[in-house]
């Protein structure tokens, strides 16, 4: 009988906590690591991994899984790019505590906030639950190729306390405020990670509203971080404008101090935050050095939208003509778009802005018009790109105007032509303000937002950006090293969300692993499909290097490809490692 289940050998191994690389092999036994180094005995499966990386599977805290992990076994695009945990439940929006009436307007708030279609949505759930609770069972019954673990959102919390009084600027009662506390209490002691809210113009529901959070006091959030003090565990996640006059870092501090768990919030450079980026730092932490465990959450990259006539967003949808062709079939649409006599009508054309809220007039003028922050996604797209790539410098390059290069550029590959805006983290053109923070341990990666924004963006890749960009390609200004990016997207996820059995390759951890070609991984190019439920769509990314992905001991990806296996589960709760070392 084999000694082990599976051998890694002759690997690279970084192991997660930071520490120089070494050459060894991983042996797997029952789903945990059973020895590293030189091993020796036999197994039921080897890999050759000479030349290649071995790393821990990537602890992505922030998707938006929470409708496709109840029908979805695979997790794409996030086990594509070497993910083996994911966290969920964020901004606030997700689908339990959901009463029976309410399951039409926790769609549209998740289709809102997140661009998920709502039609998906609606056809892949089953609906099989009210309580969080219950919603927990239902996420148990299905195996998947990766863990998730979730938050309890805000949204649906109100939603199921304050029924049909849930609207903008609804201020809850002392008795709502006790009977969502105890939701909270209940939901996390059933296994949740933590609690979560958001408090921005940019989240909205399909119907245009303010997401519930928006509006609520701090007497709220402060008593719904209570319940998870009670519990004695949990991440408090946010999502704000941090406007001055809410007084966010007090409330957290305060909130952090008093319960001794953690709060966390979305640090970025942004239009609708009042504070700049380094004073939201600043800020933190002065409430740390006060006793408060706050953490930045940071995006490796400019967050933003990835533009296409069959996107959600394009520059031209505010046009007249667009909107005649707006609910048109897609093969109409394109024989349209590739007309020239169509082509020069919209262009004689100007935006029509009366249908946009005044709070993001900005977006929609950056959207529409803002040429010298948009880019084209050529096949070999540098995410960090130069001033000098734009659209409105390439179109000055080829004497036409802006517009003309945007349309024609949309109209390329039969009309499936990508454009890159970065709306959010690009404000100085580059990603130098990334460099310090990417060192700090007061802020951790974050904001991929796997799984949703289907139409706009495909973060999901961030771990292999990280990689790609951070370690080995970067031009424009400082790198990481291969050692400091495994730790931040291992270890240091892993630890914010009590999640110690995983993120390092020592004996008693999980076999959550990734053997990696590094000198030839690269990010593919988007894609628009649409394979979601009823048709629906979303942005999808490959990558090619990732020879091989490990979930607790199993092989679930050789060379990108599923492998049909599906040992992942649900979290429930934080996780310690068994820290046995194996005999050999």
């Amino acid at each position: 009988m084999p000694t082990y289940d599976l051998i890694i050998r002759n690997g690279t191994i970084v192991d997660g906590t930071g520490a120089p690389r070494f050459a060894g092999d991983v042996a797997i036994k029952d789903g945990l690591i059973a020895a590293v180094g030189t091993v020796r005995g036999d197994a039921a499966e080897e890999i050759d991994a000479a030349g290649k990386i071995v790393a821990p599977g990537w602890v992505d805290i922030h998707t938006h899984y929470d409708g496709q992990a109840t029908w979805d076994q695979e997790m794409a695009p996030s086990s594509w790019h070497g993910v083996t945990t994911v966290v969920m439940g964020n901004c606030g929006v997700g689908f339990a505590p959901a009463a029976p009436n309410r399951h039409e307007w926790l769609i549209g708030l998740m289709e809102g906030v997140e661009d998920i279609p709502g039609t998906a949505l609606a056809e892949g759930m089953k609906w099989d639950w009210e309580t969080f609770p219950e919603y927990l069972d239902a996420l148990e019954r299905l195996p998947r190729t990766v863990d998730v673990g979730t938050h309890v959102p805000h949204g649906a919390v109100r939603a199921y306390v304050l029924g049909d009084r849930e609207q903008p600027g609804a201020i809850p009662t002392s008795d709502d405020i006790e009977k969502m506390s105890a939701i909270v209490e209940e939901g996390v002691r059933a296994g949740a990670l933590g609690f979560s809210t958001s408090r921005t113009v940019l989240h909205r529901s399909i119907d245009g509203e303010l997401v519930p959070g928006t509006t609520a006091t701090a007497e709220e959030l402060i008593a719904i971080g209570r319940a998870m003090g009670r519990v004695g565990y949990g991440v408090f996640e946010l999502a704000s404008d941090l406007r001055r006059e809410w007084n966010e870092f007090e409330w957290m501090g305060a909130l952090s101090r008093e319960t001794g768990l953690p709060v966390t919030f979305a640090a970025l450079q942004s239009i609708a935050k009042e504070q700049p980026l380094t004073e939201q730092i600043e800020r933190m932490r002065a409430e740390n050095d006060n006793g408060a465990n706050i953490v930045a959450a940071i995006a490796l990259r400019g967050n933003g939208i990835i533009m296409a006539w069959q996107g959600t967003v394009h520059p031209f949808r505010m046009r007249p003509s667009w909107q005649t062709i707006a609910d048109l079939p897609w093969e109409q649409q394109r024989a349209k778009l590739l007309d020239p006599g169509f082509r020069a009508q919209i262009l004689s054309e100007t935006n029509d802005y009366s249908q946009v809220p005044e709070d993001i007039m900005g977006v929609a003028m950056v959207i529409s018009a803002g040429w010298g922050m948009q880019f084209e996604m050529d096949d070999d797209f540098d995410y960090e790109p130069a001033a000098e790539a734009s659209i409105a410098a390439r179109a000055a390059a080829s004497g036409v105007t802006a517009d003309e290069y945007a349309y024609d550029l949309l109209c390329r590959n039969d009309a499936t032509g990508f454009i890159y805006l970065p709306i959010l983290n690009y404000a100085d053109g580059n990603l130098d303000f990334l460099e310090a923070l990417q060192a700090s341990e007061d802020c951790v990666n974050s904001l991929s937002d796997g799984g949703a924004h289907c139409g706009t963006i495909c973060d999901a890749a961030s771990p292999t950006f990280m990689l790609q960009h951070w370690v080995r390609d970067r031009k424009r200004g400082g790198r990481l090293g291969l050692e400091a990016a495994v730790k931040r997207q291992c270890l240091d996820t892993a630890r914010l969300y009590g999640l110690d059995d995983r993120g390092v390759i020592a004996p008693g951890y999980m076999a959550d692993l990734n053997v990696i070609d590094f000198d030839n991984l690269k990010l593919g190019r988007p894609w628009l499909a649409f394979d979601l439920p009823a048709g629906g769509k979303r942005l999808l990314q490959k990558a090619e290097g990732y020879v091989a992905t490990v979930k607790s001991g199993v092989v679930t990806f050789r060379d990108g490809k599923w492998t049909g296996e599906t040992p992942g589960g649900l979290i429930r709760g934080p996780q310690r490692a068994a820290m046995a070392e194996a005999a050999e």
